[in-house]
């Protein structure tokens, strides 16, 4: 069975601690990142830690990935989504595959800020795998051996300023702002049978309450074994680094049909943009200052439950 733990700071210091009914439990040893962690912890060890628990409102979450790792991610994944985003689901056969800034990630309960030039401030809620080792080539990755590669999940919530990502077809700039990577709050490292578990877990994003995304992982089009699979035939990857699979449908983005895309190609540059934005002014979705942003993903049972990432949106101008 799974275990929860999270990276913390208590009395001037970071550390890990297995996650308890009654708080944190602090793991003996130093690891600074989150690969030398899961390089030096033993689940089963960890099930046996006893010692007294840190009540949760005594700690400073942090992020359980920390920034030296790199932050890989997939777009346009959840069938639904794909059709919101103006694509066809049964014509694309390619997986999507950008990357963040590793200084955007930040912990579970960050404020998220809004740059002062951005207008469209979107979420997408996205459930996070964690590398086990380190990849130098080519793997073979399929559902049976998912655990040799995958030591844990986090949620991820990937803030975009639709506004750059979109006009200026920059990806890494739009999603890449500090406090737009929260992750979090727990870390669970998984055994052997919890790979069960990725193909039927629930997401769900509320903005005050109000739930905007609501999806499960069996909706995914590219799984994790075929992700992993292609991606470790193209890069190195190290244990720790995080690969976020994709957001459901229900983001603030309203992209135009495919009929009003060709429309739109015809038209002098600027001109096209001006209608994007205009059609996004209309989207009432799109965070502002003062919401709250809550996320969580878990099994329908129970037996895995990530925690609630909660964001405060804010003002770069606060």
């Amino acid at each position: 069975m799974s275990v929860n733990i999270a990276r913390f700071e208590h009395s001037g210091s970071a550390q890990w601690g297995l996650v308890t009914e009654n708080g944190l439990i602090p793991i003996p040893g130093d690891y600074p990142t989150t690969g030398t962690l899961i390089e030096g912890v033993d689940i089963a060890d960890l099930k046996k830690l006893d010692g007294a628990a840190i009540p949760l409102e005594e700690i400073s979450l942090l992020s359980p990935i920390t920034r030296n790792q790199q932050f890989v991610c997939q777009g346009a994944n959840y069938r639904q989504h794909m059709i919101e985003s103006g694509m066809d689901p049964d014509a694309k056969h390619y997986n999507m595959i950008f990357t963040k800034a590793q200084s955007c990630i930040c912990a579970a309960d960050s404020p998220v800020i809004i740059p002062e030039h951005v207008r469209f401030l979107d979420y997408e809620i996205e459930l996070g795998l964690v590398l086990r080792k380190e990849i130098a080539g080519p793997m073979a990755v399929t559902d049976d051996n998912l655990h040799d590669f995958v030591a844990g999940l986090v949620i991820v919530n990937d803030y975009s300023a639709r506004d750059v990502q979109i006009p200026q077809m920059q990806f890494y700039k739009g999603k890449s702002y500090r406090s737009f990577g929260p992750v979090g709050p727990w870390l669970c490292l998984l055994e052997p049978e919890d790979l069960s578990y990725l193909q039927k877990l629930q997401l769900t994003l509320t903005v005050d309450g109000e739930t905007r995304q609501d999806d499960n992982t069996e909706n995914l089009v590219f799984g994790p074994a075929e992700t992993l699979n292609e991606l470790f035939g193209l890069q190195d990857f190290k244990p720790g680094d995080l690969i976020a699979t994709g957001t459901p449908a229900g983001c603030a983005l309203s992209i135009p049909s495919p009929g009003k895309q060709k429309v739109a190609a015809m038209l002098p540059e600027k001109k096209k943009w001006e209608l994007f934005l205009k059609a996004q002014e209309a989207r009432t979705q799109y965070l502002k200052p003062g919401q709250v942003v809550e996320a969580k993903i878990r099994s329908l049972d129970g037996v895995i439950d990530l925690g609630i990432q909660k964001n405060t949106v804010s003002s770069a101008k606060c």
